[in-house]
C-alpha cells in the first residue's frame, strides 16, 4: 500500500506508514473501519470513501488555497548522535530505528494537533497554528516538545535514542506550494523557522529550548532555566533564549498565564454570601456553593474570599481540568498526587513510588 502522505510502499500488513508514521490503512469516515488506500467503498459501511482517502485526510483538516499571514510556532526536533549512530548499525536497521523515531515524534505532536511539514533525515520540521489555529498554539507547542523528548526516550530500538527540541513563535507568511509529489510542502517565510532551527542547535541532549516570545505567551505554566544572551547565527541582535525543564507545579492556569493582579470591582455582594456560607459551614451545617459562568466573565474573584482565610485553620483542595489530558479522566486528581509528591521529570519509577509511599505515611492517621 502506497502512503498518500510520502509515497512509500507499505507492506499490506503494516498499520502505520514505514516512511512518515501516518497511519494507514485509511479509517473510514462514518465507521471506523480499515480500509486499503485504494477502496472506493468501505468494507464495514459500504459508504463511498473517496473523502476518507483524499490527500486533505492525511493531516485532518483542509489546506487553506494560498498563502496568508500567520501566528505560529514553529518546531525542529532533532535525533541526537544520528551521526555516530549511522556508523555503527547497517543502514537496514538503521532505517528501522529512524522509522520508529519518526513515528513517535508523530503520534506525540499531532495529539496536540501539531501540523507535521517535513521529516528531514533524522529532524522533523512541525507546525502549530497551521492549518488549524487554536488560541494557546504556543502552549501546545511546549508541550509536545517535552512529551516528545520523553516519549523518544521509551523507544523500544537496539540503540538508546534522545532527542532535543528548538521552538520559535512569531508572524510568517504561510500556504504557498512549494515542490510536488513527496516533497510537496507548505512554505513559511519569515524569520520565525529560522529561529527555531537556530534554537535546536543550541540545545543540549533531552532539552526543549525557547527564545523570549514564546516564554512570554505560555507565562509560569512551565518552570525554566535562563540561558542568558546568546549569539544566534544570522540574527543582528542576541536573543534571550529559556530551556524548559518542566510543567510547573502551579495547579491554576489563571495564576499561571496573569501575573499581574487587575482591580477587582462589584463583586462585593458575591464575596459576602461567601463569607456567610463559611461561617455556616463553621458552625457545623455543610455547605456548596458553585461559581459557574463563561470564560473571560471574572470567575476568580472567589480568589479574593480565599485570601480572607489565609488567618483561619482550614485545608484547600484545588483540582484543574485540562484540555491536553482529555484521555485522562482522573488528570485532576494523578496532578495533585503528583505535585504534593514532589515527582520531578527524570524520576524513574521505582523513585516515584517511594515518594508516593512517603507521601501515605505522612498522611496517616493513627497507629498503621
Amino acid at each position: 500500500m502506497r502512503c498518500l502522505s510520502c509515497s512509500t510502499e507499505n507492506v499490506a500488513t503494516r498499520r502505520f506508514c514505514a516512511g512518515c508514521g501516518r497511519r494507514v490503512p485509511w479509517p473510514c469516515p462514518a465507521c471506523g473501519f480499515d480500509n486499503e488506500p485504494t477502496a472506493k467503498f468501505c468494507g464495514g459501511c459500504d459508504k463511498p470513501l473517496s473523502e476518507a482517502i483524499s490527500p486533505e485526510a492525511v493531516s485532518g483538516a483542509p489546506r487553506p488555497v494560498g498563502a496568508e499571514r500567520r501566528q505560529l510556532t514553529v518546531m525542529f526536533c532533532d535525533l541526537v548522535g544520528s551521526t555516530a549512530l549511522a556508523s555503527r548499525v547497517d543502514p537496514e536497521d538503521l532505517r528501522e530505528v529512524i522509522g520508529a523515531y519518526h513515528k513517535c515524534v508523530a503520534e506525540t505532536t499531532e495529539r496536540y494537533n501539531g501540523f507535521i511539514v517535513r521529516y528531514m533525515g533524522d529532524g522533523v520540521l512541525i507546525y502549530f497554528g497551521y492549518p488549524r489555529a487554536h488560541e494557546d498554539d504556543a502552549e501546545r507547542a511546549v508541550r509536545a516538545g517535552l512529551a516528545v523528548v520523553e516519549a523518544v526516550r521509551r523507544v523500544l530500538t537496539p540503540e538508546l535514542l534522545r532527542a532535543r527540541v528548538g521552538l520559535a513563535t512569531g508572524l510568517a507568511v504561510v500556504g504557498d506550494l512549494i515542490g510536488s509529489g513527496a516533497a510537496q510542502e507548505q512554505a513559511v517565510i519569515g524569520e520565525t523557522p529560522n529561529l527555531a532551527a537556530r534554537l535546536q542547535a543550541l540545545a543540549a541532549t533531552n532539552e526543549v529550548v525557547i527564545p523570549e516570545s514564546t516564554r512570554r505567551l505560555v507565562g509560569n505554566l512551565f518552570d525554566y532555566q535562563s540561558l542568558g544572551e546568546v549569539d544566534v547565527k544570522g540574527f543582528a541582535a542576541p536573543i534571550l533564549a529559556f530551556r524548559v525543564v518542566r510543567e510547573s507545579p502551579a495547579g491554576s492556569r489563571f495564576e499561571a498565564l496573569r501575573t499581574d493582579e487587575t482591580p477587582l470591582v462589584g463583586r462585593e455582594e458575591e464575596i459576602e454570601l461567601l463569607g456567610r456560607r463559611w461561617a455556616q459551614a463553621k458552625s457545623g451545617a455543610g455547605r456548596v456553593v458553585l461559581v459557574s459562568g463563561e470564560p473571560g466573565i471574572g470567575r476568580d474573584w472567589s480568589r479574593r474570599f480565599r485570601e480572607s482565610l489565609e488567618a483561619e485553620p482550614h485545608t484547600r483542595l484545588r483540582y484543574f481540568c485540562s484540555s491536553h489530558h482529555q484521555e485522562s479522566a482522573l488528570f485532576p486528581f494523578i496532578g495533585q498526587l503528583e505535585r504534593k509528591s514532589g515527582f520531578e521529570r527524570d524520576d524513574t519509577p521505582s523513585a516515584r513510588l517511594d515518594k508516593l509511599e512517603a507521601l501515605v505515611i505522612a498522611n496517616c492517621i493513627g497507629p498503621g
